[in-house]
């Protein structure tokens, strides 16, 4: 769900974008399976191949706009993860160097890099400012010019989500709350659901499960 309640769903290779009106879609055939979307800003929709190590850039209306082919890029990037940046900036997680890179697609030049991490790399989320990295070992926050701002143990957790600063987190089948800039993961208490996906937009909750899709309302102080 982006700002404006629209909602966005993958179906393998297929992005669908439902509005009250209408529904549109978009699709490679030559790259086939969507490894990730972000609507994060509907203007500039990011979608990632992983298996082809691509982004597309896609409209409003779900045109294409941009390529990126990480394979052609000087030096070459094995990207793992990809998140939306500010102007015409992606986050990504470059493989080869275990660094998170802050890259200009429309030059082809990053603009700011972090220092390498140590640990398997499990998500990667972000706004136009800042960027949170989950690895096995730590939660990082970085901003836009690359600097570390905030490290914290991962005590279990595999999945983040985030909305103006503020994150829930994956644990087996709990979800924790951590506030913008904080240390201490409160667990939310919801019913007892299968948690297959989960998305935290407008201080609101979304837990998708097999054929449901439960909406709950945070209450931020």
């Amino acid at each position: 769900m982006d700002n404006f309640g629209t909602q966005y769903h993958l179906d393998y290779d297929i992005l669908y974008k439902k509005e009250p009106e209408n529904t549109t879609s978009y699709s490679n055939v030559q790259l086939g399976e969507i490894t990730s979307a972000n609507a994060f800003n509907p203007l500039k929709i990011n979608v990632f191949y992983k298996d082809f190590n691509t982004a597309i850039i896609l409209d409003n209306r779900l045109a294409e706009i941009f390529k990126i082919d990480f394979n052609t890029t000087k030096p070459y990037k094995s990207v793992s993860l990809i998140s939306t940046g500010n102007d015409n900036t992606l986050w990504l997680f470059n493989q080869n160097t275990q660094q998170l890179e802050v890259y200009d697609y429309k030059i082809n030049k990053t603009r700011a890099t972090t220092l390498p991490v140590q640990s398997t790399v499990l998500d990667l989320k972000s706004n136009f400012n800042f960027c949170w990295l989950l690895t096995e070992n730590y939660l990082y926050k970085y901003n836009y010019f690359g600097s570390l701002t905030q490290k914290i143990k991962n005590e279990g957790f595999t999945a983040i989500e985030e909305d103006n600063g503020n994150l829930v987190l994956k644990k087996e089948n709990s979800l924790y709350f951590l506030q913008k800039n904080t240390e201490q993961f409160l667990e939310i208490k919801i019913p007892n659901l299968l948690i297959n996906q989960f998305l935290l937009t407008n201080e609101t909750l979304y837990i998708c499960q097999e054929k449901t899709l439960s909406k709950f309302q945070l209450k931020i102080k």
